[in-house]
């Protein structure tokens, strides 16, 4: 299911950014799902495509947001495009 990405929240974290979402991506009795790595996040579909963006190191997903760590180096504005892409072409 596609998802659209309906604002960008900064967080204290620089290399943070939380991504509001139109719909819930999880439900609210899974809880939040953590992954610190492509491999941890082989198992769900949303986390393993959001980390084959270049530059994502780290996600939390909960019910209607997901935040999203980057690598020191990566730039933002490229990267909430890719993120943006991937969550709206989401099968």
């Amino acid at each position: 299911m596609p998802f659209t990405v309906t604002e960008f929240q900064p967080t204290p974290n620089p290399n943070a950014l939380k991504c509001i979402l139109d719909k819930a991506i999880r439900e609210r009795e899974q809880g939040p799902g953590s992954f610190r790595s492509a491999e941890s996040a082989a198992s769900d579909p949303v986390a393993a495509a959001l980390f084959a963006v270049p530059g994502v190191t780290n996600l939390l997903i909960n019910e209607n947001w997901i935040t999203v760590n980057k690598d020191a180096r990566a730039e933002w504005r490229p990267l909430r495009a890719e993120i943006s892409r991937v969550l709206a072409g989401l099968p």
